[in-house]
């Protein structure tokens, strides 16, 4: 049985045709996100805990709903979160680089008593909800202690990018956060910079060249323009100290 509270068995995968239902999101060619289907934003703020490390996630900003909405992926626009043409002007290179391998085909295991880890490390996005109480993998590897293996699975389903994720050791099933296909903009002020887009509940991602990628339950999206892995985050908003109000946000 799953562990309460700390995550559920996500359900068989859906059809294309019923997650293009929920909505999309496409890729524009050095331009912005065009969310579509009415999904749902706003924002999310990182919680440190006890220990010095992101712990939770508390709810921000509500945005009104909207059919489709154009999202700021240059990192320069005036109207932040959303586009005002800015990449034109500064002549934005959008390029995708990300791969094309699936996640399972980039993950490593880490086998525990209880669950198992699979890790795929390059789309980390730096959100270090991974580094409380010694680490998921630590806990992963002493998961029968109850509350290590309920930390684990807390802290798996807490990545934004879905870099690492729980399965159950019985089933092999990944244990997921049941999410409502959404879109959350996160808040790092521990850091003090302002994250990628946490794109949630399976909703699916095409490229400007019309390919969808691997549609997961939870993918981080780089919002500052700079990361290496487009259009995927790789921690860059950290080192470029990006905020999405265009000017800092956290006091030093």
């Amino acid at each position: 049985m799953p562990i309460k509270r700390t995550g559920r068995r996500i359900r068989p995968s859906p059809s294309r045709r019923t997650l293009w239902g929920r909505g999309r999101i496409v890729v524009s060619k050095d331009g912005p996100y065009l969310v579509s289907g009415s999904l749902p934003l706003r924002k999310e703020i990182a919680v440190v805990g006890e220990d010095g490390e992101p712990e939770k996630w508390t709810k921000g900003r509500k945005y009104p709903q909207q059919a489709a909405y154009a999202l700021c992926r240059c990192g320069q626009s005036k109207t932040k979160p959303f586009c005002d043409g800015t990449h034109t002007r500064v002549h934005f290179d959008g390029t995708e680089r990300a791969g094309r391998k699936s996640f399972d085909e980039q993950a490593e295991m880490t086998r525990g008593p209880a669950i198992d880890l699979k890790d795929a490390e390059p789309l980390c996005s730096y959100a270090r909800f991974c580094h409380a109480r010694g680490g998921t993998w630590e806990l992963t590897l002493n998961s029968d202690d109850l509350e290590k293996r309920r930390s684990a699975i807390r802290q798996a389903g807490n990545c934004p990018s879905g870099r690492i994720v729980v399965y159950e050791k019985r089933t092999g099933e990944p244990i997921e956060p049941e999410f409502v296909p959404s879109l959350s903009l996160t808040e790092d002020p521990q850091k003090r910079v302002s994250g990628p887009i946490w794109v949630k509940g399976r909703v699916p991602v095409v490229s400007a060249g019309g390919k969808a990628y691997e549609v997961r339950n939870r993918i981080a999206l780089c919002r500052c323009g700079k990361s290496k892995n487009m259009p995927f985050c790789d921690g860059h908003h950290i080192r470029v100290r990006f905020s999405d109000d265009n000017k800092p946000r956290f006091k030093r």
